[in-house]
C-alpha cells in the first residue's frame, strides 16, 4: 500500500495535527519526517484536548505504529516531558519508535538560536528559538550529535567536543552556565539515551516492511509549503524541507512509495513571526478572524497574523508537492459573513500583476494582494457533515477555491471537535482504496 503524506500549504499551523489524526484511525503508521518542537498539532476529542509537539498524532490509537523519522531534530527533554505526559493520561506509548539517525538539540543549539535572534533586532526572522535551526546547521556541517550517540558515552562525549570546538567565540557570553559544563551535558544526555533507548530503531527499514505488508502509512509534515528553507519566502523560513518530496529523505523511503498527497489549507491564511505576507489584514478583520480561529501558536502561544485566503501561494504549494487533494479547514470561522475576498493574484510596485508567486524575494515584499470579492454566509456550520448540508455559499466558495487550486476538495473542517468534518468524494474515495488494498472495510 503506497504511502500518503500529509503537508501544510500555507505558512503552517493549518490543522495537520487533527487531519493526520482522522487519517490514522484507517492507517497502520504515521511518521514525521522533518521538522522539531518549533511545531505543534492541537488535537480534540470529546472534552479533551491534546496538544503533540514532537510524537507523531496515530499515538492516541492503540497498536498505531508511531515513528520520527530521521529527518527530525529532537530535544530529548521536550520529547521525555511529552511521553511522560501522555503516560500520565493513560496513553500507552509503547508503539513509538525513533529514528536512530535523528539528530539532537543541544543546550548550545538553544544558547545559539536566543542569542542570534536578539542580535539580529528589528531584522529578527521570527524563530521559535527553539535551537532548531543551529541544530540542522550542524548536521550539515557534520558535527551533529545523532539519537544513537546517546548509546555509547565515549562517541558522545568526542562528538560534543568536536561540535562546541568551532563555537567557542559565540559561546563565550555563556561560558559560565552549567548547562555548557561537558561531564553535565554528556551525563545527562546519557540518561536521556536510557529512557529512550527501548524507541531507538532502524525506523527506515521498519517503514519498508510495512509498506511491503501493503500497510497503511500517514507520512506527516510539520510547519508548511511557503516555509520551505529552498521553496519558502526565504529568509523569513524554517531549517527543513516541509515539503512532500521531503518525506522520502526524512523516512528513509523511496519515492515510488508515495502515491497521495493531501495539502492542508485553512479556509483564510495566516503567519507567525516575519517575512511577507500581501493578503494580510491589518483592521477589525484581521482581529476578528484571529479570535474567532483562535489564532494562537500551539508551542508559542503567539498571536498569529492573519488574511484572507491566498490563492497565488496555494497554487505555487500545490505545484511544489504535486497534490492530490486539498483539505479545507477552518470554514466556520468565515461563517456570518456577507462578503468574503480571496487573494486570486499580486499586484507589484510598479503596477505589474502576478498570477505566480514571484520567485523574487523583493518583487514579492512590495506586492499587494489583488482581491476577489465573494458571496458569504450567514449559517453555522458545526452541524454539516456533508456537502448538500453546506449552504450555497460555503459550497461555492470550495468551488471557486479547487478550480484555482487545480487540486479537488477531499475534507473539509466545519469546527474544532474530531467529529466536525466533511468527507467528500475524493476522500471517500482514498480510505476505500486503503481498506481494499488491506482487504479490510472502512
Amino acid at each position: 500500500m503506497p504511502a500518503i503524506v500529509v503537508v501544510g500549504a500555507q505558512w503552517g499551523d493549518e490543522g495537520k495535527g487533527k487531519i493526520t489524526d482522522l487519517l490514522a484511525e484507517h492507517g497502520d503508521a504515521v511518521v514525521r519526517f522533518q521538522g522539531g518542537n518549533n511545531a505543534g498539532h492541537t488535537i480534540v476529542r470529546g472534552d479533551e484536548e491534546w496538544k503533540l509537539h514532537l510524537i507523531p498524532s496515530g499515538i492516541l490509537y492503540p497498536g498505531k505504529r508511531c515513528v520520527i523519522g530521521n529527518g527530525v531534530v529532537i530535544d530529548p527533554r521536550v520529547l521525555i516531558d511529552e511521553l511522560d505526559a501522555l503516560r500520565a493520561r493513560r496513553v500507552d506509548v509503547g508503539g513509538l519508535r525513533i529514528s536512530a539517525n535523528a539528530h539532537l538539540i543541544m543546550p548550545y543549539h538553544l544558547l545559539l538560536d536566543s542569542a542570534g535572534e536578539a542580535k539580529l533586532g528589528k531584522l529578527q526572522i521570527g524563530t521559535t528559538r527553539r535551537g532548531i535551526g543551529p541544530c540542522y546547521a550542524d548536521k550539515a556541517a557534520r558535527l551533529g550529535i545523532r539519537v544513537q550517540d546517546l548509546l555509547d558515552e565515549k562517541i558522545l562525549k568526542k562528538k560534543i567536543v568536536a561540535a562546541m570546538e568551532p563555537k567557542r567565540l559565540s559561546l563565550r557570553p555563556f561560558e559560565k552556565d552549567p548547562a555548557l559544563d561537558l561531564r553535565t551535558m554528556t551525563e545527562e544526555y546519557l540518561i536521556f539515551g536510557h529512557r529512550l533507548e527501548q524507541h531507538i530503531a532502524d525506523t527506515s527499514k521498519l517503514m519498508w516492511e510495512m509498506l511491503e505488508n501493503d500497510e497503511l502509512v500517514i507520512l506527516e509534515g510539520a510547519q508548511g509549503a511557503m516555509l520551505d528553507i529552498d521553496h519558502g519566502t526565504y529568509p523569513f523560513v524554517t531549517s527543513s524541507n516541509p515539503l512532500a518530496g521531503a518525506a522520502c529523505v526524512g523516512t528513509g523511503i523511496g519515492p515510488k512509495a508515495i502515491e497521495e498527497v493531501w495539502g492542508i489549507s485553512k479556509a483564510y491564511t495566516t503567519r507567525v513571526g516575519a517575512g511577507p505576507f500581501p493578503s494580510e489584514l491589518h483592521d477589525e478583520m484581521g482581529e476578528t478572524i484571529r479570535e474567532r480561529g483562535g489564532e494562537f501558536g500551539t508551542t508559542t502561544g503567539r498571536p498569529r497574523r492573519t488574511g484572507w485566503l491566498d490563492l497565488v501561494a496555494l497554487r505555487y504549494a500545490a505545484r511544489l508537492n504535486t497534490m492530490t487533494a486539498l483539505v479545507v479547514t477552518k470554514l466556520d470561522v468565515l461563517s456570518g459573513l456577507d462578503r468574503i475576498n480571496v487573494c486570486t493574484s499580486y499586484r507589484g510596485a510598479e503596477g505589474a500583476e502576478f498570477e505566480d508567486f514571484p520567485y523574487h524575494q523583493t518583487v514579492l515584499h512590495h506586492s499587494e494582494a489583488e482581491l476577489t470579492e465573494l458571496p458569504g454566509w450567514k449559517e453555522d456550520l458545526g452541524e454539516c457533515r456533508t456537502l448538500s448540508d453546506l449552504p450555497q455559499g460555503a459550497r461555492d466558495y470550495l468551488d471557486f477555491v479547487a478550480e484555482h487550486t487545480g487540486a479537488p476538495v477531499a475534507l473539509i473542517g466545519v469546527g474544532p471537535g474530531r467529529e466536525q468534518v466533511i468527507w467528500t468524494e475524493a476522500g471517500q474515495q482514498t480510505l476505500i482504496g486503503a481498506a481494499a488494498a488491506r482487504s479490510t472495510p472502512v
